[in-house]
C-alpha cells in the first residue's frame, strides 16, 4: 500500500481548541504527515505559545460558541487565501456534578461548547469546502457518545449529539465530496482529565476496566486523525472511530 494514501502535503487543517491537550497533539500529528495547521482558541497568549512549540504554526483566534464570529473569522481567512481542506472540531469542556444538582448555567455552557460549536464551525467551513467539492471534517466525540458515568450526564448528552451530528453532516454533505467522521477517544491523560488522573482510586478502576490496562497517551490519537484526514478514508463517511483501549468493547 502506498504511503501517499496518508500524505497530507499541501493540505491545510483548522483545529479548534488546539493550544493544548488533544487538539495540540492532533496538530503535531497532522504536521508530521505533511499538513500545514491553523491553531484555534480564544486565548491569544496560549495560541502564541502553542504556535512557537510547533515551529510557528498559523493561528486564528475566535470563540467557537459565537456563530457570527465564527463565520466572520472563517470567511475572512478564506478570502485571504487560507483555504481549509481539513477541519477538526476539537474544542470542548467538562463539568462534573450529579445530575439532580447540575447547575443550569453549566449545562448551557456544555451545550454551547461541546455541540453548538461543532455546528457553528462545521457549517462555516463546509460552505467553502462544498464550493471546492472536497473536504474532511473530523469531530471529536468520546466514549461517552456510547456510555455514561455518574456525574457527567450532560457531557454524555453532548457527546452523543456530536456522534449523531457527524452522521447528519455526512448525510447532507457527502454528495458534495466531503467526508465527515468522528474520533471517540477513551480515557486520555489530558488537562480536561487532570482531576481523574490525579485520583489513584479512579486510575486503578480505569486500569481494571480497560482491556489495554492503562490511560491513553494523546499521541495515540494521531494515526486516527491522519487516516480520517487523508485519501485513505475517501469512502469512509458518517463513522465514529473509537480509540479507547477496548473499553467500549468489554464489560
Amino acid at each position: 500500500m502506498s504511503s501517499k494514501l496518508f500524505d497530507l502535503s499541501g493540505r491545510r487543517a483548522l483545529i479548534t481548541g488546539s493550544s493544548q491537550g488533544i487538539g495540540f497533539a492532533l496538530a503535531e500529528g497532522l504536521i508530521e504527515a505533511g499538513a500545514s495547521v491553523v491553531l484555534n482558541g480564544r486565548d491569544e497568549g496560549k495560541l502564541a505559545e502553542a504556535s512557537a512549540r510547533l515551529g510557528g504554526a498559523a493561528t486564528l483566534a475566535f470563540d467557537v460558541t459565537d456563530h457570527d464570529g465564527v463565520r466572520a473569522a472563517v470567511d475572512s481567512a478564506e478570502a485571504e487565501g487560507m483555504a481549509f481542506d481539513i477541519l477538526i472540531n476539537n474544542a470542548g469542556m467538562q463539568h462534573r456534578t450529579e445530575l439532580q444538582d447540575f447547575p443550569a448555567d453549566a449545562f448551557e455552557r456544555l451545550l454551547q461548547t461541546n455541540i453548538a460549536s461543532v455546528f457553528h464551525v462545521g457549517q462555516a467551513v463546509a460552505r467553502h469546502m462544498i464550493s471546492r467539492k472536497a473536504g474532511k471534517i473530523i469531530n471529536i466525540a468520546s466514549v461517552q457518545s456510547a456510555l455514561a458515568r455518574p456525574g457527567i450526564a450532560p457531557y454524555t448528552a453532548t457527546k452523543g449529539a456530536v456522534a449523531n451530528l457527524t452522521k447528519g453532516m455526512a448525510t447532507d454533505w457527502a454528495k458534495y465530496g466531503l467526508q465527515c467522521n468522528a474520533i471517540a477517544p477513551g480515557y486520555f491523560d489530558t488537562p480536561l482529565n487532570a482531576a481523574l488522573v490525579a485520583d489513584p482510586e479512579f486510575s486503578a478502576w480505569l486500569e481494571k476496566r480497560t482491556p489495554a490496562g492503562r490511560w491513553g497517551k494523546v499521541d495515540e490519537l494521531q494515526g486516527a486523525a491522519v487516516f480520517l484526514s487523508s485519501a485513505a478514508s475517501s469512502f469512509v463517511n458518517g463513522h465514529t472511530l473509537y480509540v479507547d483501549g477496548g473499553i467500549t468493547a468489554s464489560l
